[in-house]
């Protein structure tokens, strides 16, 4: 069982990812605005935010409303492609990574299974001399 003080490991894009989104101001800001934006609590403040305006503070609240709705959801809609900007540039971080784990690895194996094949050989040679071939 591990410790609560033990560090969870992560893919290094991953971490990359996370370091570079924390020393960045604006990237914290938009994160946690996005991260407010994606709860219920931004769900039930708007509906009460709405329902005192329209029935308390303005007797004809729709140019008003509609006006504010109408930013708010250009300002959303800005963060969410922020978010998508930066879900796709994660994503090719990680699979560029990836790959280049990947051709290390079946270059790392192929470069084992020649060694393996040598080996093979020339024990075998030094066995079973005359055979090979037959």
């Amino acid at each position: 069982m591990s410790s609560p003080r033990e560090h969870k490991r992560h893919h290094p894009v991953v971490e990359a990812h996370r370091l570079k989104r924390a020393s960045d101001i604006q990237l914290r800001v938009a994160d946690a605005i996005t991260q407010f934006a994606g709860s219920m609590m931004f769900v039930y403040i708007h509906a009460v935010g709405f329902a005192v305006w329209t029935l308390f503070i303005e007797k004809s609240p729709w140019p008003t409303l509609t006006l504010v709705v109408s930013l708010e959801a250009i300002f959303l809609s800005t963060f969410v492609m922020i978010g998508q900007n930066r879900a796709a540039a994660f994503q090719q971080a990680k699979a560029d990574h990836d790959f280049v784990e990947s051709e290390l690895e079946l270059k790392t194996n192929t470069e084992l299974t020649r060694a393996i094949h040598a080996m093979t050989t020339e024990l075998h040679s030094r066995l079973a001399p005359g055979r090979i071939g037959q």
